[in-house]
């Protein structure tokens, strides 16, 4: 899909918004998906490359792309599309992507009593961020066996950092997996920067990095294509999608309250954790939240 180059003004958040992908340095084919359009900016990592993840990832987004055109998602809306979405991801035939799998994680746009929302979604490992009022929060939290290991004091970010089980999630769209996504009501403020990405980039860059190039970068654009060509002279060990997307202006009733929340990303710093994202296996499965 292709990255919106104007604001558009009927929605309760008028926005501008950029968008990269590249193969990477390390595989044959991008299973990234993205939708970059009004009122939607989602990502979607495919997972199983010999199960065809590119079409499970491009399954997804092209059932979420008929809402583009609406000035607000309704999280109603969101979750029959997300439904509509699975099935038709459980549903492809053999030879044809069946048994794939993907991520999802992204936002819409919401309109609460005229007020401009962000409306957050996420199931995978893929994230989602805001850098707003200065500080870059991730809102995403990864679904993964380490992410749950981190929860659970099993493991601390340090530990993390190194741990070989980083790229097994636990939760996804297809790959035999019924999870349900997380979903978040943001009240936007005008001057607010989301970041939505596949792990491509979070696997290469450090979040200071990523931070440092989205306040450097004034155009949404101009930031989405540094930060791919950044995770390529990184290594490019995976496919690296970016969506940069800012909010020019807000309907605002003048009563929301600011919300958000995060978890701090990982990066792996060897060669060993050079692997595709992947459901973790099934003597793991159980108890997953």
């Amino acid at each position: 899909m292709n990255a919106e180059s104007a604001p558009r003004r009927a929605s309760t958040i008028a926005v501008v918004c950029g968008a990269a992908s590249d193969t990477g340095l390390r595989r044959r084919l991008n299973e990234d998906a993205y939708l970059a359009a009004s009122p939607l900016f989602l990502v979607a990592d495919g997972m199983g490359g010999h199960q065809a993840g590119e079409v499970a990832s491009a399954t997804v987004i092209a059932e979420f792309a008929q809402l583009v055109g609406r000035p607000a998602v309704s999280i109603a809306e969101l979750r029959a599309t997300f439904a509509r979405a699975r099935g038709l991801v459980d549903d492809l035939p053999s030879g044809a992507g069946a048994g794939a799998g993907t991520t999802l994680t992204g936002v819409a746009i919401a309109d609460v009593d005229g007020d401009g929302y962000w409306l957050a979604v996420n199931i995978g490992d893929s994230r989602t961020y805001r850098l707003s009022d200065g500080v870059l929060e991730q809102i995403s939290v990864d679904h993964s066996v380490v992410q749950e290991l981190i929860d659970s004091g099993e493991l601390d970010q340090a530990q993390a950092f190194g741990d070989a089980r980083r790229n097994m999630i636990t939760r996804a769209i297809g790959a035999g997996n019924d999870g349900e996504p997380d979903y978040w009501l943001i009240p936007a403020e005008e001057g607010d920067r989301i970041l939505v990405c596949s792990d491509g980039l979070t696997g290469e860059l450090a979040p200071e990095r990523i931070d440092q190039i989205l306040r450097e970068e004034g155009h949404p654009q101009a930031a989405a294509t540094r930060l791919v060509h950044e995770a390529m002279l990184h290594g490019g060990r995976d496919n690296i999608t970016v969506l940069v997307v800012d909010a020019l202006s807000v309907g605002d009733g003048g009563h929301h309250a600011r919300d958000g929340r995060g978890t701090q990303p990982v990066r792996p710093d060897d060669d060993e954790l050079d692997a595709d994202t992947r459901p973790r296996e099934p003597r793991l499965t159980e108890g997953a939240r």
